[in-house]
C-alpha cells in the first residue's frame, strides 16, 4: 500500500495530539486551535489507505523561519521507513527557511544528519507551586488592546513575528488557560500563559525583561491552579530562569535540544524564562 502524505485537516490534528499524549509529551488540553491557526498547511499526516500512521509539523513563520514538531509515527508502523518519508516531506515544505526544533537528546545524531546544529539545551521543570494573588500593580490580565505591544516584545524572544499564533494562543476564550502581562510606563516588560495539560498545568511562554518580572508573573500565573503540578520548559543557557525554577521548588524531568537547520536566528535568550511550546517553538 502506498504512503500518502498530505496536509492535516483540523480534525486530524486532534489525532496527532492524541499520539503526543500517548508519548508522554503532555500537550495542553485546548492547544489545537491555536497551533493550527498559525499555518494550517504546516501540519502533515501520512496515511495508508484510510489509516493515519504518522505525522510531522513544519509550521512557517514568514519567509525566513519554520519550526518542526509533532514528529511521530504510530508504534504499529515504526521501523518501515514511513517516518523518514514523512520527515523528508516536512523538511521540503519549509523551502529555504531556517528550521528550528526542540528534540529529545536521544535523537540528536539523527537530527544532525539532516543538517541540524545544536543551539542550546533545555529542560522541563515541574512540581507543586504555591503561587500568589496578583498584588503587583504592574501585572494585569492580557486584553486584546495590548496585543500590538505584546507582539513587539515577543519578537525579541522568538525568531519571527507571529501575530496569528499569538492572537489565538493568548486571546483564546477558555476556562483552561489564562494569560497575564506586566506593564511599566505603558511598556510591556513581560507576559506569560498558563494552561491545563493532560497532566497538571503548563506555563509557556514566560518572557520577561528581568528575573524579578519573571518571578512576579510566574507566581501570579500559578496562583489559581490549586494543588496541581506545574511545568515549564527552560533554556539551560538562561541561568536566571533555572534559578527561578529552583527557587519555586521545581525539579528537571527531561531534557530537550534546541537545534537549527540553517542560520541560527538571533533572540534575547535572557528574556526567555519559559519556551512557548515544544510543538511550535
Amino acid at each position: 500500500m502506498t504512503l500518502d502524505i498530505r496536509p492535516m485537516r483540523r480534525i486530524d490534528l486532534d489525532i496527532a495530539l492524541g499520539w503526543a499524549r500517548d508519548e508522554g509529551w503532555n500537550p495542553g488540553l485546548d492547544d489545537a486551535d491555536a497551533l493550527y491557526a498559525q499555518d494550517p498547511s504546516g501540519f502533515l499526516m501520512g496515511w495508508l489507505g484510510t489509516t493515519p500512521i504518522g505525522c510531522v509539523s513544519v509550521v512557517k513563520y514568514g519567509t525566513d523561519f519554520a519550526f518542526l514538531g509533532l514528529y511521530i509515527v504510530h508504534p504499529e508502523w515504526r521501523g518501515r521507513a514511513y517516518g523518514k518519508a514523512i520527515w523528508d516531506a516536512g523538511i521540503a515544505s519549509a523551502g529555504s527557511r531556517t528550521i528550528g526544533l526542540d528534540g529529545v537528546v536521544a535523537q540528536q545524531d539523527n537530527y544532525r544528519k539532516s543538517g541540524f546544529a545544536l543551539a542550546h539545551r533545555s529542560a522541563r521543570w515541574g512540581g507543586i507551586v504555591k503561587g500568589s494573588e496578583i498584588t503587583d500593580p504592574r501585572v494585569r490580565r492580557l486584553t486584546p488592546d495590548l496585543m500590538p505591544t505584546i507582539a513587539v516584545f515577543d519578537r525579541l524572544c522568538f525568531p519571527e513575528v507571529r501575530p496569528r499564533f499569538l492572537n489565538a494562543w493568548l486571546d483564546a476564550p477558555s476556562s483552561t488557560r489564562r494569560s497575564l502581562c506586566a506593564i511599566e510606563n505603558d511598556d510591556v516588560i513581560g507576559y506569560g500563559t498558563v494552561r491545563r495539560g493532560i497532566e497538571g498545568h503548563k506555563v509557556g511562554p514566560l518572557f520577561a525583561r528581568s528575573p524579578e518580572v519573571a518571578n512576579v508573573l510566574f507566581s501570579a500565573l500559578a496562583a489559581d491552579i490549586g494543588p496541581s503540578p506545574i511545568f515549564v520548559d527552560i533554556p539551560a543557557t538562561n541561568d536566571a530562569a533555572v534559578r527561578l525554577a529552583e527557587n519555586h521548588g521545581l525539579t528537571p524531568s527531561f531534557e530537550t535540544a534546541r537545534m537549527y537547520r540553517g542560520p541560527a536566528p538571533t533572540i534575547t535568550i535572557g528574556r526567555v524564562f519559559g519556551i512557548t511550546t515544544l510543538e511550535l517553538g
